[in-house]
């Protein structure tokens, strides 16, 4: 398991890659939310009124920030999360 903070244009966030048999759990977590890849299921996401957006095909947490965005839930439109975007400019919007 690998836990670092990031530091992203003078923000800091949490980062998290768990190990698994086949592909990686990755997590960055900012102030308000966060972008995991595609373990993550955006209508449970919105089911709880998570901010969160998904980034598929990654495994570091440097591919993450790179790849585009192909899910936002509904909590991260109101920040202006928008699918298409970094990941980098969506979690830019996560934080105070």
């Amino acid at each position: 398991m690998q836990i670092e903070m990031i530091g992203i244009q003078g923000k800091k966030a949490l980062g998290v890659v768990i190990e698994l048999g086949k592909a990686p759990i990755v997590l960055i977590r900012a102030d308000l939310g966060f972008i995991m890849c595609g373990f993550l299921d955006i209508s449970v996401a919105n089911n709880i009124g998570e901010t969160c957006a998904k980034v598929r095909g990654v495994a570091s947490l440097d591919e993450i920030l790179e790849k585009k965005v192909v899910e936002v839930s509904e909590e991260a439109m109101k920040l202006g999360v928008r699918q298409g975007m970094s990941g980098k400019e969506a979690l830019l919007r996560m934080f105070r």
